[in-house]
């Protein structure tokens, strides 16, 4: 498989990383520390067509591909954390689908002002007490005159203080064996759609999130996205491709701490030299930065499969399962290397930390990856 990238990837990779190092990178510390919402770095983004990166241009997109994408959601995250799973949700959870599964009045009403940044979107599945089971999902959607009512609660929902729209699914047939999930459009200020405050978490902290209600919450027909019944098979494609991003999310967490291990490696002195002369230090960067690029073959070869219009269900999974448990490993050896400043709020290694644990949790835990990628083996 070919991973010379092409100009216009180059193109978008360094502007991202012109972009992160210029804008993002020096308010990133302050966002953690005051769980603020970004806004001023978002419009930002917007404006460089970050919100939409593969969505194309006449839906309001930057129209360019999956791999253009994954470059971006690294340089961003490597910068911060909270604004790379902002702009991943908004790209490979909502624009996503609904560019896949919508309609042609859905891509026009909903999709364009939320592809170019107008507008936010988010997504809601993961529920209480359902998350990787959607088997057990409570939130249901009963048939009206013209649409459906919708009831119930999803909670973890990245963008859901702030977001316009949110992609919901709910069960909408009991009957069978099965239950028959259905993904609808729901957007900010609908009459019983709610949100919560925002969650106190480990870390993503400017990454607002929130548990949302439905209470007899009437959605049109026109705001079914794909076929009613198909609910399930959207959003298991969408998490598809919606792995690649937090792949690349762990990416740029760990190639952050790296960055900052190298460099204190050569400064930090013991024993009359810089602590990068130890072969203890040098084995530990060795291993970090095999495991980094790694961890980027693994999500290139997914995203270029995704822009073939291969089916790629496990080697997504395989590069967030790695990238994910990746980014934990070097972020905890990259505090090894910095010793007790690693420890410091002083010094970004301990948030890198932090921030890289949720990776291995949402869009599907690493032992729900495990479990599709040992299903497609087994097929």
């Amino acid at each position: 498989m070919d991973f010379e990238l092409t100009d216009e990837q180059r193109m978008i990779r360094d502007t991202a990383r012109e972009f992160a190092a210029r804008e993002v990178a020096p308010k990133a510390a302050e966002l953690d520390k005051n769980a603020r919402w970004p806004s001023e770095i978002l419009t930002k983004m917007a404006e460089l067509g970050l919100f939409g990166v593969a969505i194309p241009q006449e839906h309001g997109g930057a129209g360019m591909d999956t791999l253009s994408y994954a470059l971006a959601m690294e340089e961003i995250s490597a910068a911060c954390a909270s604004c790379g799973v902002i702009m991943s949700v908004n790209n490979s959870l909502f624009c996503d689908p609904v560019y896949k599964f919508g309609n042609d009045d859905q891509k026009k009403r909903v999709l364009a002002p939320v592809a170019s940044g107008e507008k936010l979107g988010c997504f809601g599945l993961t529920e209480p007490m359902s998350g990787s089971d959607a088997q057990t999902m409570v939130t249901g959607a009963e048939r009206t005159a013209g649409g459906f009512i919708l009831n119930g609660a999803k909670n973890w929902i990245t963008n859901g203080p702030h977001a316009d729209w949110i992609i919901v699914f709910a069960v909408t047939d009991r009957s069978g064996p099965k239950v028959k999930h259905t993904a609808f459009l729901v957007e900010r200020g609908t009459p019983g759609f709610t949100q919560n405050a925002a969650d106190h978490k480990l870390g993503i902290h400017a990454a607002h999130s929130c548990t949302v209600f439905f209470e007899n919450c009437k959605v049109p027909d026109a705001n079914i996205v794909g076929k009613v019944g198909d609910g399930f098979k959207v959003a298991m494609a969408t998490l598809d491709g919606g792995r690649i991003g937090i792949a690349c999310q762990a990416i740029g967490i760990a190639r952050a701490a790296f960055e900052k291990s190298v460099a204190y490696a050569k400064e930090r002195k013991s024993f009359g030299v810089p602590i990068a002369q130890h072969q203890a230090i040098q084995f530990m960067l060795a291993d970090m930065a095999t495991q980094i690029d790694a961890a980027r073959l693994l999500a290139w070869r997914a995203a270029k499969m995704k822009d073939q219009g291969v089916r790629h269900t496990a080697e997504s999974a395989m590069a967030k399962l790695y990238a994910s448990e990746m980014a934990t490993r070097v972020t905890h050896k990259a505090i090894q290397v910095h010793g007790g400043y690693g420890y410091s709020t002083e010094f970004p290694v301990e948030r890198n930390y932090r921030d890289a644990r949720i990776t291995e949790i949402y869009e599907g835990t690493s032992e729900i990856q495990r479990i599709v990628i040992a299903a497609n083996l087994l097929r």
